[in-house]
Parts: structure tokens; C-alpha cells; sequence
């Protein structure tokens, strides 16, 4: 997601930041027996787990349906049927995208393969005959990056007997695209816009169908995501398409963004507020290729370059551009996979609503990881040498601070309470909300990490897995400790039991109170002895009236603030961002302040970001 005044990829950017120290290198030894063999529909899987202590049976990289390849790109996934292929680990899964270390991705440009759609396995080293929970992992990036194998739940699978599933699915303008040459040529599913989507479809089919062998119970299925993956955990709740192939959702931070399929082709650019829609980026292919679109005879001669040019020429025209923002595909309201009246709407549908246990939240400071080392907040100095890492302070703490609360609360307004007000509409019983607000990291010499970034986005993650990520930065955002150990305990517990049970609070010591629109119950997840219920009283009016009543940012930065707090995390709403406090903002182009700013400090330091 671009949230903010250009891209800001903290985890790039501090590297220098990281902790020295010796590592032992040497792997536990690996052992596959017999009985970890397993016959699966698309072929014959080896389970492994450590000689020492291996408490977890792992399998890697089993396909779940055929390569995307060819005439398959920008088509439905289609079942794969190989029950006698013997199942392998593979050098390369990850969808085609650009690389990031934040996204475990390493490598330079565009990496990857279109042949990713593949899953992961872990299950308790007793699975054989039982009938575990199925948790099913749905990984973020902003539907841009990212890829299964990043995370490691064993430590989850241990701990609370669960059967963990990890997947992959297509990414970016492979995994969300719309146009004419491709969809008018296509009929069914094929002539949805949101393959990516149609992937998680096919993956649950597959778990529904193999499961069992595994030791897991088909229905007990709790399908969880952070960021873009909570974003698919909403669109599998919304999608007519996924009924009975889940029975629990966790979204982590989630988001209701939709697109309009006129806006997702955005014909000559005819919609100002439409960065790079599919018509654009073709045009920009074809004229990288010395091909003039008009020269064209029919839909079919444009449909075989689409289909034939290679992903990292295709992927390359959405890269970032110095001072450019640009959006990717988004989910589509396609009226096959989404309802055309679109995402956050279909939500509170009864016709689309699956009436099962749902828990949704977000993190008390889910901006930082964007604005936290941002130069227009930061700045730095270098005590001896520039061999050292700068120093980084805030300029402004209470712009800093002020601009953190309104994004991160608009956030959860947008992002939790709203969806969760659809699916109160659509007949829903069991919701439960959370704010997440462990903010106990250490502190370095170099940067005050407690106060810059706190409960930024993604930091939960680790907490439910047990597997310690966060970049260069993870020994300062998880410190080890009591607070650590108690946090992923609780998170353990809550996942763990509500994937059993469909009750999150078996192990608090109190009553989560369900989610309810006159109410706004959550749970605030955080160290034991803050870890609390409480009630929300902010809406996102209160939001934007907190905003105009600030007399400390500049009228601009009012703008700023409120046109990222009405276009991101829901849809874009430009008429409630034009006609805000009297109409202070309708003439100001928020878009195009955001790239000047990002031009000006790339000229000046040759960066957005302070390192």
C-alpha cells in the first residue's frame, strides 16, 4: 500500500540500523519418514520435520493448481489432477514482483516466477488420524509482494495443535488487470478481473479436498491475513464464490478498497484520480515495444501481446517512479468474483454473508512504518562520521504525533469498525474487534524506536507466529523479555482458541465483548496488565472534525491529512474531501502536494527516507 507522502519502505532504509553479533549457521538435521508421505490430488508429498525436538511436520511447495502460464495468464486457475506426481521443493515460488528484503524477497528489479501458485503445510507431529483446526495464512504486500515461505508458524502449530496452511497467489497486474482484449475475449470466471482472488477461491478447494490427510478437520477452516491479506480475508466474506469453504476469518489490519471496472481501465485517462489504469500501462507496454496501439487491427492481435510478453517487462511499467505514487490493480468490482456494487458494500449484503465468527483489527499506530523515518517528519545528524548510522529525532513532535493518531484512528474507523458495521447489516452475530498496542521495543542509541514507530503496521504478525520478523530493526522491535513472551502468548491463545472454537477469550481472564454498532467493543492486545477491554468513541467524523479544529498544522497539511484519511484503508470518497470544513481543500490537488514533496527532498537528499 502507498500510504503517504511518496513510498517510505522503512525496512529498507535502516539496514545500517541492524544489531552485529555471531549467528551459528549449522542447520538441525532433517528427517522425512515414511509415514509423513502423503497422497494428495495434485501428487505425492514427503513431510519433514528436525531429528531434535521436531514437534511439527512441514511440506513444501505442493501445487494447488495448474502453472498460470501462457493462454493461463489473466484466466481463472484451473484444478490441477496429477495424484502420481512426486511433489518437490522448488528454488522459486514467489510470484512475480519486485524485490524486498521486507517482503523476503532478495534479489534486484523483478523477481520471481508466474509458476507460484503453491502452498505450505504444517501440521503437529500426530497429525495422522486426528482432526485439527485448519488455519489458513493469507500473506500482505499490498497484493504487490510478498510470498508463503516468509512467515514460519510452527511455533503457532506447536503450541495450540492447528494445522497451518501458507499460500501464494498471482500478484499485482498478473494477479489484478483489467481490459477489453483480455476480458471481452474470455467468458465465465475467466472474464473476471481479479485472478488473484480466484487463486485464495482455488486454495480453499484444495484444502477442503486433501485436508484430511493431514491430520485436518475440512470444517474447521479460519481463513487469517494482515494488511492486503486481511484486505482478501474481506473479499473472500464478500465474494459469492468462497461459500462453505471457510468457517472463521481473522482480519489483521485490514483495508476495503475496491475499484469500479471503468476505473481499473481508466480509458485515456479520462478520471484524474486514477493513477496507471490498465489502459495507460498498455499503452506504455506497446510503446516500449515500438508498437503504436492504432496500427492494431483487432482485440485479438492485442490479446496475443498480453498474453505473450514476458511479467517482468509487465510488472516493470508499475515500478516506482521518483516522486510518482502509483497504485497497482486493485480488487475489482467485476460482478463475478466482487459484486458490482462493490467491496465494502457487499459486506453488509445478507445475499453474500457466510454468518461466521469473525475478528478484525488494527494497530495503534499502523502509519508509523510509513511516516516513522520519512523526512518530512525526520531529520538527522551524524555525530563523528558518516560510517555511522545518523541520529534520527522528529522534527515537530506534536505534527508528528497529531498526524499518527488521525491516520492510525481513521484506520481502524475505516478498516475495522465500518466493515464490521456491514456485516452487523448482513446478519453477522459473532464479530469481535481488537486494537493492538504493544509498543515495548528498545530503544537505540541512534533512534527512539518506542515513540517513532510503537504499534506499527505489521508488527503483530510475529506475535501470532512466534517467528520473530521485522526486517533489519527485529531485535529492537522485539526486544527479548517478559512483555515479549506475554504478548505472544496472548496472541497465540486468542488465534489459536478462536480457530477452535470460534471464542477468542478462552485464556484472558475476562469477557471479550462481541462487536456491536451502538457499542464498539475491543480488546486492547498488549502486555498483561494492559491488556484490557475497552469501547471506541472515535468515528471517522470525529476524525475529520479533530482535524479542522487543529490549529498547529498548516492548512495544508490539514488537507493532506484529510485526503489520506478518505482515500486510503476505504474507498476513495472525494466528494466528502472536497466539501470538508466549508470546502477548505477543493482547490488543493492533495495528489500532486505529495509528489512535489517527494521531488523536492529526493533533489535535496536524494531520498524520501532519513537513512
Amino acid at each position: 500500500m502507498k500510504q503517504l507522502i511518496g513510498v517510505c519502505s522503512v525496512l529498507f532504509i535502516i539496514i545500517s540500523l541492524s544489531s552485529y553479533g555471531f549467528f551459528d549457521d549449522s542447520e538441525p538435521e532433517i528427517v522425512r519418514l515414511t509415514e509423513h508421505t502423503i497422497n494428495t490430488s495434485s501428487g505425492i508429498t514427503q513431510g519433514q520435520s528436525y531429528a531434535i525436538s521436531g514437534s511439527v511436520v512441514s511440506w513444501f511447495d505442493i501445487p494447488y493448481a495448474q502453472p498460470p502460464l501462457g493462454d493461463l495468464r489473466w484466466r481463472a486457475p484451473r484444478p490441477l489432477s496429477t495424484p502420481q506426481n512426486i511433489i518437490v521443493d522448488k528454488p522459486i515460488t514467489s510470484c512475480v514482483q519486485k524485490a524486498s528484503n521486507y517482503g523476503g524477497i532478495a534479489g534486484d528489479g523483478i523477481v520471481g516466477n508466474e509458476d507460484c501458485l503453491y502452498l505450505d503445510i504444517r501440521a503437529p507431529k500426530d497429525f495422522i488420524d486426528k482432526n485439527y483446526p485448519v488455519m489458513v495464512w493469507i500473506h500482505g504486500g499490498g497484493n504487490i509482494t510478498g510470498h508463503k515461505d516468509y512467515y514460519n508458524y510452527s511455533n503457532l502449530v506447536a503450541e495450540k495443535n492447528v494445522i497451518v496452511v501458507a499460500i501464494n497467489y498471482r500478484l499485482g497486474a498478473l494477479g489484478w488487470f483489467t481490459h477489453p482484449a483480455i476480458q471481452g475475449l474470455q467468458n465465465g470466471l475467466d472474464k473476471s478481473s481479479n485472478f488473484g482472488s480466484l487463486d485464495i477461491i482455488e486454495a480453499l478447494k484444495w484444502v477442503q479436498s486433501n485436508i484430511t490427510a493431514f491430520g485436518g478437520n475440512p470444517d474447521n477452516v479460519t481463513i487469517f491475513g494482515e494488511s492486503a491479506g486481511a484486505h482478501n480475508v474481506y473479499t473472500m466474506l464478500a465474494t459469492p464464490l468462497s461459500k462453505g469453504l471457510f468457517h472463521k476469518a481473522i482480519a489483521q489490519s485490514g483495508y476495503t478498497i475496491s475499484n469500479s471496472l471503468e476505473n481499473a481501465y481508466d480509458h485515456q485517462d479520462e478520471n484524474a484520480y486514477v493513477t496507471q489504469g490498465s489502459w495507460r500501462v498498455v499503452e506504455e507496454l506497446l510503446a516500449s515495444q515500438e508498437v503504436q496501439s492504432q496500427t492494431l487491427k483487432t482485440p485479438e492481435q492485442l490479446h496475443t501481446i498480453l498474453k505473450s510478453v514476458s511479467a517482468a517487462s509487465l510488472i516493470t511499467l508499475y515500478s516506482d517512479k521518483p516522486g510518482v505514487i502509483n497504485y497497482q490493480p486493485l480488487t475489482t468490482n467485476d460482478g463475478i468474483v466482487i459484486p458490482k456494487e462493490g467491496l465494502a458494500s457487499a459486506l453488509g449484503n445478507p445475499l453474500y454473508a457466510k454468518q461466521v465468527p469473525i475478528i478484525s483489527g488494527a494497530n495503534k499506530d499502523e502509519v508509523t512504518l510509513w511516516l516513522g523515518l520519512h523526512r518530512y517528519f525526520m531529520s538527522t545528524r551524524y555525530l563523528f562520521t558518516k560510517w555511522l548510522p545518523p541520529i534520527v529525532s522528529i522534527k515537530d513532535p506534536q505534527l508528528f504525533n497529531f498526524w499518527v493518531r488521525v491516520r492510525s484512528q481513521a484506520w481502524k474507523a475505516r478498516g475495522v469498525d465500518e466493515p464490521l458495521d456491514a456485516l452487523e447489516r448482513a446478519g453477522y452475530k459473532n464479530l469481535f474487534a481488537y486494537r493492538f498496542d504493544w509498543d515495548h521495543q528498545a530503544t537505540s542509541f541512534f533512534i527512539d524506536f518506542p515513540n517513532i514507530l510503537g504499534a506499527a503496521h505489521g508488527t503483530d504478525i510475529s506475535f501470532v507466529s512466534g517467528d520473530y520478523k521485522y526486517g533489519p530493526i527485529t531485535s529492537y522491535i522485539y526486544p527479548e523479555g517478559e512483555a515479549r513472551e506475554q504478548m505472544n502468548r496472548t496472541f497465540m491463545n486468542v488465534w489459536g482458541d478462536f480457530a477452535a472454537t470460534g471464542t477468542p477469550d478462552l485464556s484472558l481472564g475476562f469477557d471479550w465483548e462481541g462487536y456491536t454498532s451502538t457499542k464498539k467493543a475491543y480488546v486492547r492486545l498488549d502486555k498483561d496488565e494492559l491488556l484490557a477491554l475497552g469501547f471506541e468513541l472515535e468515528t471517522l467524523t470525529s476524525v475529520l472534525a479533530k482535524i479542522a479544529a487543529n490549529t498547529h498544522a498548516a492548512p495544508i497539511e490539514q488537507c493532506l491529512m484529510v485526503w489520506e484519511t478518505l482515500v486510503n484503508v476505504g474507498d476513495r470518497d472525494i466528494p466528502r474531501y472536497q466539501s470538508w470544513n466549508n470546502s477548505q481543500c477543493v482547490d488543493f490537488d492533495a495528489r500532486k502536494a505529495q509528489e512535489i514533496i517527494a521531488i523536492d527532498l529526493i533533489e535535496e537528499f536524494g531520498s524520501t527516507s532519513v537513512i
